[in-house]
């Protein structure tokens, strides 16, 4: 489709929902292919979402075998849900039913890549820090939401338009493949480094191990992308419903020390050091776990393989799409993941990256 079809099928969408005299003003773009154009009329608000289908690999189906999601691409082998907005559209109806404040759909056509969302504002949690406001205190928000999705139930598949989207696990086969990012693209392309395959085994070996270390909890919904840049503010709004979600169409069922990992250890910003401990401890109070250092083992693990993912997207991000603004970023996502090696439970992934890898601790110290 060229950019003039595109355009008048956007056209025709906004049309067809009432806002087609809307005036737009489209938003700066992201890591991801979508694109979004906030909606004014008169004092009404709105946001499109603008996704075409052929952006990006497709997604996992939900029996396709590990080779099956090889031969598919990244998006099916780390099940992520691409630009297949069936996945945003089902979630955010889930989310909102159980009182969390993802963006209400107001209209839709998942066939050809819009949706039109409630417009939540521009008070992103990154953008309030430093102010008025305590950064504890939105952090502990933060945190409240966390703990109340874990504890709520979601169905093993959610709907939207007649189309389904089901809540996979964030199975060995994904985290594997994500923390690979950080051999082939920082490792690879990033420092020049090649490794052997002997290495790249024990590197495979060390990771099955640590990964074991995540089943000591009940799994629960992990938006996978829960940061200050992606929480708006919403004072207006009680409890939960106080912090709004806007990247969530890549859940899994996971382990619930991910998104905490994706908040605590942000890869944009510095958030207080003294803030990590008691962060954790009111997590862990709120969401009923019992285990606190199986969970603080588990925190270790997920948030090094997150931080080892960063590092190999940033770079990719750089290398391969020309956003040479995210090299900036790879200092800070080091320091988080030197910082998760000190755990005991992940010695042997220490000494591997000692010995291969070694160039991660002086991207820490830039």
């Amino acid at each position: 489709m060229t950019i003039s079809d595109r355009s008048a099928a956007m056209a025709a969408f906004l049309n067809a929902a009432g806002w087609g005299d809307a005036e737009q003003q489209p938003l700066p773009g992201d890591a991801s292919t979508r694109r979004y154009v906030r909606l004014t009329r008169g004092e009404a608000k709105a946001m499109l979402m603008d996704a075409p289908a052929s952006a990006e690999a497709p997604a996992c189906p939900p029996d396709a075998s590990p080779d099956e999601r090889v031969a598919l691409g990244y998006n099916a082998v780390a099940r992520l849900a691409g630009a297949n907005l069936a996945a945003f559209a089902g979630l955010a109806d889930a989310l909102g039913e159980r009182g969390f404040s993802a963006p209400t759909i107001l209209a839709s056509d998942l066939a050809e890549g819009f949706l039109l969302l409630e417009d939540l504002g521009d008070d992103l949690i990154a953008r309030l820090l430093p102010g008025t406001l305590h950064e504890g205190t939105l952090y502990g928000k933060a945190v409240d939401v966390l703990a109340a999705i874990y504890r709520s139930s979601f169905p093993a598949t959610v709907e939207r338009d007649g189309q389904s989207w089901p809540l996979l696990r964030y199975d060995t086969t994904a985290l594997m493949a994500e923390a690979d990012l950080f051999l082939d693209w920082f490792l690879g392309k990033h420092v020049g480094a090649g490794l052997d395959e002997a290495a790249r085994d024990d590197w495979h070996a060390i990771w099955a191990r640590a990964f074991e270390r995540l089943d000591h909890c009940a799994p629960g919904l992990v938006l996978r992308d829960f940061h200050a840049e992606n929480l708006i503010f919403l004072p207006d709004r009680e409890g939960e419903a106080a912090i709004g979600l806007l990247d969530f169409q890549d859940a899994v069922m996971g382990h619930p020390a991910y998104d905490l990992v994706s908040l605590i250890e942000d890869a944009r910003r510095n958030v207080e050091r003294k803030l990590a401990v008691p962060l954790k401890a009111r997590f862990i109070a709120q969401a009923g776990i019992e285990d606190a250092a199986g969970f603080d083992a588990a925190y270790a693990v997920v948030g090094a393989q997150r931080n080892a993912k960063i590092l190999g997207i940033f770079v990719r991000l750089a290398m391969r799409d020309g956003k040479q603004n995210y090299l900036d970023l790879l200092p800070r996502v080091a320091r988080h993941f030197v910082a998760d090696l000190q755990h005991p439970a992940l010695m042997p992934l220490h000494m591997w990256v000692k010995a291969h890898a070694p160039q991660v601790f002086a991207e820490a110290h830039k």
